[in-house]
């Protein structure tokens, strides 16, 4: 691999043995995947996919204090992806001994992640590229992130440039400052492999298109057309919408960048030349995405189980999104002639994000209506022994993906919170 001076000295240790190995590492994952040069990042933040203590995980735990120890912390500060608790969140009293075994090593791993460089102690979240966080990247900007529905979204809907790196390997960027030049980085890895052409008689659930081309596409690149039908412009709502199409292509495939027709960045200067010649074809109509939500399996042990907790924002919420599910929850409330939603509920969103809304209006509407406000994640609370067996119901795919979490569209799991029958 062909090094610039800098990156040289690092490999040869001039700025430590930790550095050097850190920089070893990331050419030799370059070279598997065929690159000749590393690449400086010029995102001004990073982000870390792994924030959860997991009692397990003391190999994590070495490593962090040997880059410490080291001086080999980040050259740019980080956001990282949310933790897996809050008091504020259902669990009974088995469960809540559980998490305390299981993420015992939280307060520890969060005091490495200040010594390595967080942007604050309020950086924990998968949505980091939200306004109210901070950490939005340019178009064209390199990256050093692991978080599939972050990298998806800021190739895609932002136009920068990451691979689907693997966690570590994204704090390992970090502190060189460079990558490996490959895939995503590259003109041609942004080539579309698929034309998907949207022919729905509605706008479709975001979540099920996005299953329905990720399921279809795997981890090439698909160019959507049919969407300019239903956003006019890359506004707050188009975001909201492709950031949770962006989480369901990543999660039951493996899309790190989607273009839009008219829409996303690319596909706005380039257009259909996105393609590459021999780009195959996918139609996806209501009955493509009638087939898909019915094929979704039901894994609870009793399927007729009352739902004893939902969850909504998987990806974490927008704050256009919060709004929007506060006027949807107390219109259908009324409508019930009731005050409090009829499953816990707990919806999830960055800790900046969420204190700008639980200060607004809606948001204090939202809570006296019942629901909980919090910024964990809710994969990582479902994904153990003690809630696998509980019947969670979501109205997001990625959380239905990794967890036993049930599926709902939106509209759906509005009625049955909000006192309508399963």
């Amino acid at each position: 691999m062909e090094l610039t001076k800098r990156q040289q000295d690092i490999l040869d240790g001039k700025e430590g043995d930790v550095k050097a190995k850190v920089m070893k590492t990331l050419i030799m994952y370059g070279e598997t995947f065929g690159s000749e040069k590393m690449v400086d990042i010029t995102g001004k933040f990073g982000h870390l996919v792994t924030s959860f203590g997991l009692s397990v995980m003391k190999p994590v735990y070495d490593l962090m204090d040997t880059l410490i120890d080291g001086g080999a912390i980040s050259s740019q500060k980080f956001s990282v992806d949310p933790r897996p608790l809050e008091d504020c969140v259902p669990k009974n009293l088995i469960q809540n001994i559980f998490f305390k075994v299981m993420y015992s090593k939280q307060k520890d791993y969060d005091e490495q992640l200040r010594k390595l460089g967080i942007m604050s102690s309020d950086a924990y979240t998968c949505t980091c590229y939200m306004e109210e966080v901070g950490n939005t990247p340019k178009e064209g900007d390199i990256l050093s992130w692991a978080e599939s529905s972050a990298v998806v979204y800021a190739n895609s809907v932002l136009g920068a440039r990451c691979n689907r790196n693997s966690g570590i390997l994204d704090l390992f960027g970090s502190i060189v400052g460079c990558v490996p030049y490959f895939g995503l980085l590259t003109d041609d890895g942004r080539k579309a492999d698929w034309l998907i052409e949207v022919r729905t008689s509605k706008r479709p659930e975001a979540q099920l298109l996005g299953s329905a081309i990720g399921m279809k596409v795997m981890e090439k690149v698909p160019y959507v057309v049919g969407m300019d039908k239903y956003f006019s412009s890359l506004d707050d709502e188009a975001k909201a919408y492709f950031k949770d199409f962006g989480a369901a292509t990543a999660s039951n495939g493996a899309v790190g960048l989607f273009h839009i027709e008219n829409l996303t960045p690319e596909a706005v200067k380039q257009g259909r030349s996105l393609l590459r010649d021999d780009y195959k074809t996918f139609v996806i109509d209501d009955s493509v995405l009638e087939d898909v939500e019915r094929n979704y399996p039901v894994i609870w042990k009793d399927k007729n189980a009352k739902p004893k907790l939902a969850f909504i924002g998987c990806p974490h919420l927008s704050y256009a999104q919060l709004e929007s599910w506060s006027d949807r929850i107390d219109s259908s409330l009324k409508a019930n002639n009731l005050k409090k939603v009829s499953v816990p509920t707990v919806m999830t969103a960055a800790p900046a994000v969420m204190d700008k809304f639980k200060a607004s209006e809606k948001g204090r509407r939202l809570l006296s209506s019942g629901v909980v406000l919090s910024h964990i994640c809710p994969l990582m609370y479902m994904n153990n022994p003690q809630c696998a067996s509980m019947p969670v119901v979501t109205c997001s795919n990625k959380l239905r993906t990794y967890t036993s979490a049930r599926y709902y569209k939106e509209d759906d799991l509005l009625t049955m919170i909000t006192g309508g029958a399963r």
